[in-house]
């Protein structure tokens, strides 16, 4: 029996397919391309390029690969777009995760794994954040994310199918090996500021926002590296196969970093000035963001591996450096 992998030709599924396949798993991945690329799947022949929304044809896949588990990952993620196309997350993130359930009930898959986001807390009132906070979205794609988390858990319970779901911090860097990272409209701190330092964009790093109630005035975030993430979905899946009661947990290292302090790391591993300039606040910025991970510490066997701010730059140095050697992508 094959794992589907909803997603898996972008950024954090084919990080998720590389660690199956390490595991010795049989994985397929499902991605329509629309921000992911044929390429960046590990294993391109068995990848099926079909929208997961398409509720007939995913049933299909499931019964002719007799699939008993799935990874979600499949969705739009970019906090700022959200705000400007509400309508295209909440169908893309919300209402294409109920078809998709629909199909894993019809066809009787056993667990199910959904990557969700911080997000879903918005403006936390505490710090760290734990998973009995309030759910405050405010942006569309956080309220979209805790919808279809809510989704998830009713589906799973009335059909008697193990879930997890995992609240993933502020994803970050590329495959220590370099066959994975980030692609497509750069966006993130990390990424943006890794093509800075590679010599790939001419501009100066935006700092949105230096007036926040934080040490330095900087927005403060917990990065966690994307092979850890994807090792966390899979102690995930190996406690639901173990009988494991389904869960909601946070994914993060529960420390947090500025964007100074970011731009200094980039600033260490570069060995270069980094420049950058001061500009507004972004709507739906939160000043502070990080993870209590005291329940995904104890309730799964994960132990990050590369929880140090240094690597992450690094990884993300040599992806985006690799990248700028050989600037034309192959055809998605």
């Amino acid at each position: 029996m094959a794992i589907l992998v909803t997603g898996g030709a972008g950024y954090v599924g084919a990080h998720m397919l590389l660690a199956l396949a390490e595991a010795g798993e049989e994985a397929i991945a499902l991605d329509d391309l629309s921000s992911g690329a044929r390429w960046m799947a590990p294993d391109p022949a068995r990848l099926v390029v079909a929208d997961v929304g398409e509720r007939e044809l995913v049933m299909r896949l499931l019964r002719d690969r007799r699939i008993r588990e799935v990874i979600h990952f499949a969705g739009s993620t970019l906090v700022p777009e959200s705000l400007q196309k509400p309508l295209h997350y909440y169908w893309n993130n919300t209402a294409k995760t109920v078809a998709l359930l629909e199909a894993c009930v019809a066809c009787k898959v056993e667990r199910f794994i959904f990557s969700s986001t911080a997000a879903v807390y918005g403006t936390p009132d505490q710090s760290p954040v734990n998973e009995n906070s309030a759910i405050h979205s405010i942006t569309p794609y956080g309220a979209s994310m805790a919808m279809s988390e809510r989704i998830v858990e009713d589906a799973a319970k009335a059909h008697g199918i193990g879930y997890a779901t995992l609240r993933y911090f502020n994803v970050a860097g590329a495959d220590p090996k370099g066959r994975a990272g980030q692609i497509g409209k750069p966006t993130h701190l990390i990424r943006v500021a890794a093509q800075i330092a590679v010599g790939a964009r001419a501009e100066k790093l935006q700092v949105y926002g230096a007036d926040y109630a934080t040490p330095d005035g900087t927005a403060i975030r917990d990065y966690v590296h994307v092979s850890d993430l994807a090792d966390a979905h899979l102690a995930a899946l190996a406690r639901l196969r173990a009988g494991g009661s389904s869960e909601i947990m946070n994914v993060g290292y529960g420390r947090g970093y500025s964007v100074y302090e970011v731009i200094e790391a980039f600033e260490r591993v570069s060995g270069r000035k980094l420049e950058h300039e001061i500009g507004p606040r972004r709507p739906g910025d939160p000043a502070q963001l990080i993870a209590d991970t005291a329940a995904i510490r104890t309730e799964l066997d994960w132990r990050p591996r590369y929880d140090e701010i240094d690597f992450i730059v690094k990884t993300a140095i040599d992806w985006e450096r690799a990248r700028s050697r050989h600037p034309k992508e192959p055809a998605a």
